[in-house]
Parts: structure tokens; sequence; C-alpha cells
């Protein structure tokens, strides 16, 4: 019998860590942006040393939220405070199950008086639209992401958006602007005139100089895009392509996809009925060396993931209980694991080596082979002493790096050891070729690890619109 909704699928499949390792999804694509303009390297150096040009327009979801009702629905539904969330402001919003964990992440933006719109990945989008079917007086528009294989069909959005980033920044949008541009407080919103048309901006840092994330509609991209590429070519501006794209989040310290928390509560049943069978929670392909049969064991709370400055028990929402219940000293926190040279190269001359085994292949300059990636961080005792959850290889860093949360006791610069690619084999996932795992020595190291971002970012904030 063909499954018809999320609740469905799982009955049939018995366990949620074995259908989710079986997915055949696939990596995180980021569609429509060419993987390079130039080369990787050359594209992540410009957020460095001089300006780039993002292109978001493809991989995120957008949803309109308006109506009298639109702040109470986002109360209702975040760990955020919204006491205090004027028109042309943003936040970054953080919705958990009635278990505590995070459901995902995103950027939500204050357009006007009842009118807001969310922008991040499906979860988070699916999670408001079902809330919103539940006694709120709100209207919902959502702009679904661009298709992962679009196959030579035509892409449209509503929406184009862009950032312009990196050390010479302003002077691009300045250009761009024909004058001067107020360089107004972080996550607060503005307005931009670009080739004639007027665009709206937001404060942004992700390459820890001021910059800004700009959108407007879908039929002005070429024009916008074509113009702010012609103002930054003498400040060096590069556009970045999807491969570079990825692996942003490795030096601003954001953990993009972790697993939506909604497989397990039994009051979340009629949510898990209402999720289509082919929904992302569905389908999420679940990667890496830790495997549990508890589903549950790879949820993450907000203080693991760094959020934990963003709760706020000054209004009720879902999972606030849970929350409560936790004590924010004994959790796990979000660190950066500096990735042993010698270690990383024995897996990148792997597939070149004629014997011996066969290891997990390590992608440049993303190295993730799921959506929801767990590999287990070991101390020298060979215990699991924490996650690691996004890998990859930074050019400005010339280290490979991941993402991870660890326990409270182990500190900055303690070696510990990263277990690379799945145990038995591997699974069934279209990314995985039959290996063996391999132990990776790393250094626990700041998130971010950027010594730039680290000094230039506000606390707490989310750094980058990567997810």
């Amino acid at each position: 019998m063909t499954a018809k909704n999320l609740q469905e699928v799982l009955d049939q499949a018995g366990n949620p860590v074995e259908l989710l390792r079986a997915s055949q999804l696939g990596a995180y694509i980021y569609p429509v942006v060419p993987s390079e303009f130039t080369n990787f390297r050359r594209e992540v150096t410009a957020w460095r040393e001089t300006a780039v040009l993002f292109d978001q327009s493809h991989h995120m979801v957008n949803l309109f939220v308006s109506g009298p009702d639109a702040l109470k629905l986002i109360s209702d539904t975040g760990i955020n405070s919204v006491a205090k969330f004027p028109v042309n402001t943003a936040k970054q919003f953080v919705p958990v199950s009635p278990e505590g964990g995070v459901i995902g992440d995103g950027i939500l933006f204050h357009l006007a008086e009842e009118e807001f719109v969310f922008v991040g990945r499906a979860p988070v989008a699916n999670w408001l639209t079902y809330q919103a079917t539940r006694g709120y007086n709100v209207d919902l528009r959502l702009d679904q992401r661009s298709p992962s294989r679009p196959y030579g069909k035509p892409v449209t959005r509503d929406l184009w958006r862009f950032q312009i980033q990196g050390p010479r920044a302003w002077e691009v949008i300045e250009k761009v602007n024909g004058g001067p541009v107020e360089q107004v407080k972080f996550f607060r919103m503005g307005y931009l005139t670009i080739a004639g048309e007027r665009v709206r901006t937001l404060r942004h840092g992700m390459a820890g100089a001021p910059g800004l994330e700009i959108w407007g509609p879908y039929e002005t991209y070429d024009k916008i895009r074509d113009a702010i590429l012609e103002a930054g070519r003498e400040f060096g501006l590069e556009p970045c392509g999807a491969r570079a794209y990825s692996c942003n989040t490795l030096e601003s310290g954001w953990i993009p996809s972790p697993l939506p928390a909604v497989y397990t509560a039994e009051e979340l049943r009629p949510y898990r009925e209402w999720l289509p069978a082919e929904s992302y929670e569905a389908t999420n392909a679940l990667a890496g060396s830790f495997v549990s049969d508890d589903i549950r064991d790879y949820y993450l709370n907000p203080w693991e993931l760094g959020y934990g400055g963003f709760v706020k028990f000054d209004h009720d929402f879902i999972g606030r209980d849970a929350l409560a219940a936790i004590d924010p000293d004994t959790q796990r926190r979000k660190v950066t694991l500096a990735w042993n040279a010698e270690d990383v190269g024995k897996l990148l001359a792997n597939p070149v080596a004629k014997d011996g085994p066969v290891y997990q292949f390590f992608d440049l300059p993303n190295a993730n082979y799921g959506s929801s990636n767990f590999d287990s961080i070991l101390d020298a005792d060979g215990n699991v002493i924490g996650l690691s959850l996004f890998t990859g290889y930074s050019a400005n860093e010339r280290t490979a790096l991941s993402l991870a949360t660890i326990n409270p006791d182990v500190p900055l610069g303690a070696e510990v050891t990263v277990v690379w690619g799945e145990p038995g084999g591997g699974s069934r996932k279209t990314t995985v070729q039959p290996h063996e795992q391999f132990a990776v020595r790393a250094i626990v190291s700041p998130a971010p690890y950027s010594v730039m971002a680290r000094e230039s970012y506000q606390p707490g904030w989310r750094t980058a619109v990567t997810v």
C-alpha cells in the first residue's frame, strides 16, 4: 500500500533511522547556480580579501506570513522573544518540538505591520504552515525553492536574493547605489537603488566585514546581478558558485541542517499525518558514523547548536516546558574541529591508492554525503563525546574543518578523533560506496573558526543565510 503521508511512511518503515539512512535523496543540492564561475578556491578567497556576490535566489523557501495573528503565530512557535521586533528588523528564528529538539532555523524578516517572511529550509516552513491551520487568522504564501535538478526547464521565483560581502563590499554597495549608504545596525533593514530599481536590504556580516543581503522581484534578476558585477569589477568582487557557497558556513560557524525533531512525539502525530509522503522529513538523507536505533539520539536542543542565547521564557511557546527542564551548563556546546592535515591527506590520496582499504570519499570543498550528517567524536578511550555535523575544506584557512557539538568538559585545544565513514561497509545511500571507516585526529577549536568572524560578528546571531 502506497504511503500517503509521513506517518504512514514511518509506520511502514518501522524505524525512522533505518528509513533515513537508506534514503536515495543524496547530498543536499544548491540548485540552478553554477558550481563554479572561476574556481572555488578563488571564490572562497574573495570573501576574505576583496568581495563576493552570493546568489541565494534558488535554494531556500520563502514563506510569507501576514494578518492579525502573524506575530502570535511566530511567538507561539519560536524560542525567540518577540517583545521587541519592530518593522524593518530581522531575527534568526528557531522553533522546537514539544520534546525540545530543534526543528530547524532560518531568518524571519519583519517587512511591515502584520507582514513577515521566513527564509530558510523546508522543515520550518512546513511547521509554520501546519501550525497556521490551528486557529490563527493569517494568510500564507509559499515561494518554494527551485527544483534540485531542473533538467533544463525554466526556473523562476517570486524573489531574487543576493548578498554582497567582504572587506570591500561597502565600496561596491556605494558605487552601485550611486552614493553613500547608511550602515544601519546589524540585522536592520533598509533600501538601496540599483540600476534604477529600489530594492530591500538587510545589514549582514557573513565575511566579518559590513555587507548587505538584498532582494527584489525575480523579473529584475539579470538587471540587478549585471549591475552589481559591473560595479564590483574594480574592487575584485567575484560571483560565488555553489561549491564555494556551500562551505562558507565552516568559517562562520552556523550548522545548517539539524535533523527535524518531529518523528517521535505522540502529540505530533497529526502533523506527521499532514506532512506528505515525499516531504523533506520523509526523504532526508541521514549520514555518518554515528548510528543509533533511537531517532531521538539525533535530535539537538538549542544549546547544542549554539542557540541557547535565543531561548527566552518571557512567552509561551511549543516546547517551552521541555527547554525549561534542561540545565544549560550540562549541555554539549558548538565548536569547530580542525582536522589533522596528515590524516586528511590520507583520505584525499585514498582514491588513487592501488592497495589497502577504501575509505568513504572526501569531496572538496563540501565533504558531506547526506543532508543531515552525524559523525562520532571519540575521546582517547573511545567514548563518544560529541557529534561532528558538517564537514568540508576552507581555502582561506587551508584546513579541513567540521562544525560539531561536544561535551561541556572538553576544552578548546583538546585532540579528539572523528570517525569518518559509516559502519558495516556503509549504507545504501546513493552517495556511499563500500568502504572502511577511518579515524581522523582533530583539534577542538572555537566557532566561528575564522578570527575575523569571531571578532566581528554580533554574539548569538546567525552569520550566514546558508541553508
